[in-house]
């Protein structure tokens, strides 16, 4: 089996009260500002004191006003921020998103082709489940001895994206995780990870310090390690983090090892995954998946198409108690 990460954390579901592809659509644009790279710098640059994990709504106005100011000059010419404050607000807080808003945002970030596609995808609803819930990810006994280890819960995730990418050998090549958590108790000064196999590398990036301490096994064949963070985190604070994630030289003649699954234990909401497959071996067929348990055989599939990146992508609303993730033949 490949190895896997577990997710265990904690956020109410809820049916949105909006059309789920606008939502999602949204959330993907609020999950490119979080990202380090030219969209965050492009709206932080209009901003004192950014906080990390938060993305200033002003500020994005900002963005898009100067855009309009420039590419419209005589329409646009008296555009202020605070006229737009609502249209970003609607974008990045769940409510309906509009088709021009979309459009707005798109080209006034300069987002590439891929990651426009992709937001237009959401937002038509094409690739926006509303919620994946399953019977379980692992057992029920090793499910309460992760509980027992972790003790009560400490933060929750407001989004989670994967980007896994397949190398030249048609293996899984690394993983990059970023993660927007809300702190619900005060002194948050780091994350558990979670993985079935102690044989893989960690590094970690934005929003982290260093782990803490060895990778320990908890149960049914599960390993725990600490991340600590950047800042101690209190109630009701949001922080941005990320790492990447490496395993050792897999069998490329074993099914098993061309897989990625996204385990979680409680409940998340706002997850992404993205899986990128090297130019030089590009798979047969890509799936995307549900499986029963960690260990377990596929319950769901579903084929994909690659985009002009050889990336394939999903968006889950919200995910509770199952495994998810690609695999490819």
């Amino acid at each position: 089996m490949a190895p896997a990460l577990i997710t265990n954390e904690v956020l109410p579901l809820s049916e949105p009260d909006h059309p789920a592809g606008q939502r999602a659509a949204g959330e993907y644009l609020r999950q490119l500002l979080l990202q380090p790279g030219a969209y965050r710098d492009s709206w932080r640059q209009h901003v004192d004191r950014p906080r990390d994990g938060v993305v200033n709504q002003l500020a994005v106005a900002e963005v898009l006003a100067g855009h309009l100011r420039a590419s419209r000059p005589v329409q646009a010419a008296r555009t202020e921020p605070h006229e737009l404050r609502n249209t970003v607000a609607r974008a990045l807080v769940g409510r309906p998103l509009s088709r021009q808003s979309l459009q707005l945002f798109i080209d006034a970030f300069g987002l590439t082709d891929d990651e426009a596609g992709r937001a237009w995808r959401l937002w038509s609803g094409a690739t926006t489940i509303r919620v994946l819930a399953g019977r379980g990810a692992v057992p029920e006994q090793a499910e309460q001895a992760i509980s027992d280890v972790l003790g009560p819960r400490r933060h929750r995730v407001l989004a989670m994206h994967d980007h896994v990418k397949v190398g030249a050998t048609g293996l899984i090549e690394s993983l990059h995780v970023i993660q927007t958590i809300e702190a619900i108790a005060d002194s948050v000064d780091s994350i558990p990870v979670l993985a079935d196999t102690t044989a893989l590398t960690l590094e970690v990036g934005q929003g982290c310090r260093e782990l803490s301490g060895e990778t320990r096994p908890v149960a049914g064949g599960l390993f725990l390690t600490r991340v600590r963070l950047t800042r101690t985190l209190r109630l009701a604070e949001t922080g941005a983090l990320e790492y990447w994630v490496s395993w050792p030289a897999a069998n490329p003649d074993n099914p098993s090892d061309r897989e990625y699954r996204r385990a979680v234990i409680g409940k998340i909401a706002g997850y992404d995954a993205r899986i990128e497959f090297h130019p030089e071996h590009l798979p047969a067929t890509v799936w995307w998946a549900t499986w029963d348990g960690i260990d377990g055989a596929v319950l769901e599939r579903q084929a994909v198409t690659l985009d002009s990146q050889h990336s394939a992508h999903r968006y889950l609303q919200s995910v509770r108690k199952t495994v998810a993730g690609f695999y490819w033949r």
